[in-house]
């Protein structure tokens, strides 16, 4: 560890934001042994950002998980299908595809030894997310990628979170929690410090929504400034403002994935000190968000992470078309979905599918992993759905249970009074795909991918129920879930060079900022063009902050 350093030193750094990027810079600054400043506008509790509220999912290539799960990974697929899935196609898109390439080359090399040296480690059985369903160079993973961290976000953040308050222990990091940028100040061209808001102290839990009462001024300087206050999930406003055409009308009621102090500030604060804002028309938000029964922060909704089985229906009662099934194509599924003229849709399932295929998101929701509790894991391996998914059968307001089919179509009206649903359809659609099963073969393209997920070892065993029957009674009960649109990431942002170095509109760097995480669009603005790959959040944070921490650590003269 550096010695102490004079506690009145100006700081190498000011960075903005206590998330998993930020810390990820803070961490890598305090390991060449230089001094930070942390601001963020939250009250300590809520110290990780929204990477603590995650799933965990991190994007590896061709990694030893994969391969002892018969997996054939190589960073040449993996190049396929990311330039497949982003559509790169505008002028704004260059650094995005640098980004992307570096990162590629990080998720197929150093990444899992880097975090494997932190001590991070992951479930051995890796999921298959964003499966696509198109051609060979369209959208999607070719293969499973999804590394779940033991441990959760929390366990992703745990490192981190610990090299910072060592470093604070050290002398090396202040953090100064309730202070709110408000401008980031500019000399000579140059940005060189902030100005903002202390706000009131607030006992509000982590992701509880805090008071904005400003009760004093405060006034940062250092020859760097990094950005990483994430993106816009949190602000419905801001979300419908940027919403692009292609993806139909902005809905009009939506679910929040994400605290409301995601509320995407630092980005027109960052323009006004030079900064270029490329790529707001890109987003990612969820289709199978579902009301959280025990919320923490407003309009609250977990998403369900689904399994290929499940009948999708539209609000309407039309079945989704190919490849729109369960976990395939999220932007796609999004599309058609706001081109209907509803905003919800339904999941139509059985108990024998909601016990294999049903996983929801979030550290919160998944208590044996976040736990790290072998004996939780084992019920989850084992027979009946985790616990958390059953509270939200027993107690989730979008949850239909029922032993017939008729009660199920009732209870399906009485969700959804505004729309004629068209059970007549609902039923013949269910008993047209039931006469489906009775062969290894079908005409009905979701069976098919259904068999085909169950050929990967990792599905078969935890994540794709068995072909049934719907009306099997043997399979029951019947469940409908009711959908909703569920907020979660900005993929566009400040537009960064590959050292996280903020770029003006004539493409110079703006010297003294930089910019990571979901502000930056997760590297250069938009290194996931218009669609993601799943995993590459939380990953593309990690890698954004180490760079920022280490070009910073390169030039700073302290």
């Amino acid at each position: 560890m550096p010695a102490t350093p004079d506690a009145h030193a100006r700081p190498a750094a000011i960075i903005v934001g206590a998330g998993l990027s930020g810390l990820v810079a803070a961490a890598e600054l305090v390991d060449a042994g230089k001094r930070v400043l942390i601001l963020d506008q939250e009250p300590p509790a809520s110290l990780g950002g929204q990477a603590h509220w995650s799933f965990g999912g991190l994007f590896l290539i061709d990694s030893p998980e994969q391969r002892r799960m018969g997996v054939k990974d190589s960073l040449d697929l993996a190049r396929q299908d990311w330039d497949g899935t982003a559509g790169f196609d505008r002028d704004e898109d260059e650094w995005g595809r640098r980004w992307a390439e570096a990162y590629l080359d990080f998720a197929a090399g150093e990444k899992r030894a880097w975090l494997h040296q932190k001590g991070v480690r992951f479930f051995p059985i890796v999921g298959w997310a964003e499966r696509g369903g198109y051609n060979a160079i369209g959208h999607g993973n070719s293969v499973p990628r999804f590394h779940i961290t033991w441990g959760t976000g929390p366990g992703v953040l745990a490192p981190f979170i610990a090299r910072v308050k060592a470093g604070e222990a050290a002398g090396l990091v202040e953090f100064r929690h309730r202070h709110r940028v408000d401008e980031l100040i500019v000399e000579g061209g140059a940005v060189v410090g902030a100005r903002g808001s202390v706000l009131a102290p607030d006992t509000a839990g982590r992701g509880e929504s805090s008071n904005r009462d400003a009760i004093g001024d405060f006034e940062v300087r250092a020859p760097a400034v990094v950005v990483a206050s994430g993106g816009i999930g949190g602000n419905h406003e801001l979300v419908r403002e940027f919403w692009p055409e292609r993806l139909g009308t902005p809905p009009e009621h939506m679910l929040s994935g994400v605290p409301a102090h995601v509320d995407g500030r630092m980005l027109p604060i960052s323009e006004r000190a030079g900064a270029r804002l490329v790529n707001g028309d890109r987003m990612w938000h969820y289709t199978e968000g579902i009301t959280n029964w025990d919320p923490v922060w407003p309009m609250h909704g977990i998403r369900i992470l689904p399994g290929p089985s499940s009948l999708w229906f539209d609000a309407e009662g039309r079945r989704m078309p190919v490849p729109l099934f369960p976990g395939f194509d999220t932007l796609g599924t999004l599309e058609h979905i706001q081109k209907t003229g509803y905003e919800h849709t339904w999941f139509v399932l059985t108990q024998k599918i909601i016990e294999k295929e049903f996983a929801l998101s979030g550290s919160e929701q998944n208590p044996d992993l976040t736990g790290k509790d072998v004996r939780l894991l084992a019920e989850r391996l084992g027979s009946g759905a985790t616990g958390p998914v059953e509270a939200f059968k027993e107690h989730g307001v979008d949850f239909v249970v029922a032993d017939t089919l008729d009660e199920l179509l009732s209870g399906m009206r009485a969700l959804s009074t505004e729309v004629e649903l068209d059970t007549e359809n609902v039923e013949r659609e269910i008993l047209a795909r039931d006469r489906e099963v009775a062969n290894e073969f079908s005409k009905d393209l979701q069976l098919t991918a259904v068999r085909g997920a169950r050929k990967y070892r990792g599905d078969k065993l935890i994540r794709v129920a068995t072909p049934h029957r719907i009306l099997d009674p043997k399979a029951g009960p019947l469940i409908a879930v009711k959908l909703h649109i569920l907020t979660r990431k900005s993929l566009g942002g400040i537009q960064t060079d590959l050292d996280a170095r903020a770029l003006a509109a004539d493409g110079t760097p703006v010297s003294g900022l930089y910019a990571v995480g979901e502000a930056a669009g997760f590297g250069g603005g938009g290194v996931h063009g218009y669609r993601a790959l799943e995993g590459t959040f939380l990953g593309g944070c990690l890698f954004t902050g180490r760079t920022a921490g280490r070009a910073i650590a390169r030039t700073s003269t302290e």
